[in-house]
């Protein structure tokens, strides 16, 4: 049995490798989202929404965010389903491993309770689809349990149970508004029927492959699993208990890094444990606390320097008045003149990218922060 046994800075090559954020840039937008296997969707815009922030950091200033909606609406070479976009080749694994897996029971009791109302939407979608989810009448015996912000949203949560399980997808959007019908409809091709057990070890061969290295089991976490079971091959990572899965691919390959922004929900730091253990790099998103318990800003970008995550960005976009209005840089490290000069350019280089000019007037200086702006 192959057991790896890499050092932390091995283990960071091998994450940066997979997700595509090593030089040269890819160029193709379709091939970066079947590699990466999913684009988160936020449409907080802070800055620019995170699907075209990760897109941005892989690609560069050629990608178009009117390409991705092609690729989605037109094209059909992308799919949307609930919270995320996704290659259509990952479909049949994500819907029977949704399947197949156990459903918290009071979900459980609220579809069951809600059978009529499914029957509704799916034959409405089939003779007036697509539509969007206010054109579609509320028809529910059980209204929806939430105390939540959730509560009493029956069509919306029936939609994405049904989506979830393959049984309606997403066509196209109205601004944010969802355009929902029948699945085929909207994909390519009809999509193969998989098992479970085979569903979830695709899943993990593919997830293994977008992350390099990862866990194979751990603590649940909001979104997309972190976790590969038992595919790819094991190692260890100097300095870091436990043991890890890692892909053979990306072993001992060579290594061009370069500097990239990346979203708050970028796959290189979704899962934060592992984050700190691999990159010594303490990141939380902080739009949900109160401004005076932010320490990074409201929407931060972690930065990436080569193999090291190595600061934070907080920036706003501001389009009435046509600036990138940076209010900090925070360096998690010290920042070397070529480290200062590269996120200098790659700050530049999203301001462009936006159509925006780069305003460092209201520019902070935070306690770590060791005066590498000054050389900008």
């Amino acid at each position: 049995m192959v057991v790896h046994r890499l050092s932390r800075g091995e283990a960071r090559r091998i994450a940066v490798h997979a997700q595509l954020l090593v030089a040269p840039r890819p160029t193709d937008l379709v091939a970066v989202v079947e590699r990466l296997t999913l684009l988160q969707i936020d449409p907080t815009a802070a800055v620019a929404p995170s699907a075209d922030l990760v897109l941005w950091s892989r690609i560069g200033s050629t990608y178009d965010p009117a390409d991705l909606i092609r690729a989605v609406e037109t094209d059909r070479t992308l799919v949307e389903t609930v919270a995320y976009i996704r290659s259509p080749r990952d479909l049949p694994a994500v819907i029977a491993e949704t399947r197949g897996a156990e459903m918290h029971p009071t979900i459980g009791e609220w579809l069951h309770g809600n059978e009529p109302f499914r029957r509704d939407i799916l034959a409405l979608l089939a003779e007036s689809g697509p539509l969007l989810s206010r054109d579609i009448p509320d028809t529910s015996v059980v209204p929806w349990p939430s105390s939540g912000w959730t509560n009493n949203r029956n069509v919306t949560k029936m939609l994405e149970s049904l989506a979830l399980h393959g049984h309606i997808a997403i066509s196209g959007r109205k601004g944010r508004q969802r355009y929902w019908d029948l699945p085929a409809r909207v994909y390519a091709v009809e999509l193969p029927e998989l098992d479970h057990d085979h569903a979830v070890r695709l899943r993990n061969e593919r997830r293994l492959a977008a992350l390099g290295i990862a866990r194979s089991t751990g603590p649940q976490i909001p979104g997309e699993s972190p976790y590969v079971g038992d595919v790819g091959e094991e190692a260890v990572v100097e300095g870091v208990p436990g043991t890890w899965r890692v892909d053979p691919t990306y072993v001992g390959l060579p290594f061009e890094g370069r500097t990239a922004l990346l979203s708050p929900f970028d796959r290189l730091i979704h899962d934060r444990v592992r984050t700190e253990q691999l990159f010594d790099f303490e990141y939380i998103l902080e739009m949900y606390k109160p401004r005076e318990k932010r320490r990074w800003g409201y929407f931060a970008l972690p930065v990436l320097h080569h193999d090291r995550l190595v600061g934070k960005l907080d920036a706003t976009a501001d389009r009435k008045s046509g600036r990138l209005v940076v209010n900090a840089v925070h360096e998690d490290v010290p920042f070397t003149a070529a480290t200062t000069a590269d996120v200098h350019a790659e700050i530049e280089s999203l301001a462009a990218w936006l159509g925006l000019t780069v305003d460092m007037s209201q520019v902070s200086y935070s306690p770590r922060s060791h005066g590498g702006l000054n050389a900008m």
